[in-house]
Formats: C-alpha cells, sequence, structure tokens
C-alpha cells in the first residue's frame, strides 16, 4: 500500500533526496492539487516517470530516482505529510485517470510484486 502511495508521490508529491534516513522535505509544499487539475503539467510528470529520455522538472527527477528504492521499503523514508500526498494522488489517479496509474504500475512494478502487496489498499482508494 505505501508501495503505492509512493507512487503516487511519483506524480509531483514527494522528491527524494536520502537525508538522515528520510527523504528531503523541500518538495514538500508542492500544490498537488494544481498539478492534478492540470492536464498539461500531469501528462509531463507522468512521462517524466514513465519515459527515461523524457526532460524533468528537478522534483520530478529526484521523484523517479527514489520510487524504486521507496517502493521497496514500503515509504520508509516518507514523512507523514508526503504519505498524505501520495494517498491523495494515487486515489486521483486511480478514480480520475486510470491509464496513467495503470502505465506507472506497469514501468514500476513489471513483476506484480507490489500491486499485489498492496491491492487492499488501491481497492480502498477506488471511489
Amino acid at each position: 500500500m505505501k508501495a503505492i502511495l509512493v507512487l503516487t508521490a511519483v506524480l509531483a508529491v514527494v522528491a527524494s533526496v536520502a537525508a538522515d534516513d528520510k527523504y528531503t522535505t523541500k518538495f514538500d509544499d508542492i500544490d498537488i492539487d494544481k498539478i492534478l487539475a492540470n492536464e498539461r503539467l500531469l501528462h509531463q510528470y507522468e512521462l517524466c516517470l514513465t519515459e527515461d529520455e523524457t526532460k524533468c522538472t528537478p522534483e520530478g527527477k529526484e521523484l523517479r530516482k527514489d520510487i524504486p528504492d521507496a517502493l521497496e521499503t514500503e515509504c520508509a523514508k516518507c514523512n507523514e505529510k508526503q504519505k498524505e500526498g501520495i494517498k491523495k494522488v494515487i486515489k486521483f489517479l486511480i478514480n480520475h485517470k486510470p491509464e496513467t496509474w495503470q502505465k506507472l504500475k506497469e514501468h514500476y512494478d513489471k513483476d506484480g510484486k507490489y500491486s499485489e502487496k498492496y491491492k487492499k489498499l488501491e481497492d480502498e482508494l477506488k471511489e
């Protein structure tokens, strides 16, 4: 579940740089609602997180770099604000952008390991 939440962070919530065994907080005040409401911005984050050659914002680069670790560690380095943001993004994607959610899952969870592990959370976020 937390891995899926981290994946949401994938969409601009949490840009991560390990410091004191936590991800950086310098991107914690990003306006998630603004990103989710802007089709162009949301699409650019999707490309950043799923296409190796796509240009990314600084927060997108950090996020892309740290998503594998966050998925593996169940977001152990995330603070509470980051976890809340991740959950918000995941819920939005599941309910309003299922094709984007699926693309992210396919990119970061090719063998289905995390999807199986966090199926209950994903089900809870569906409206």
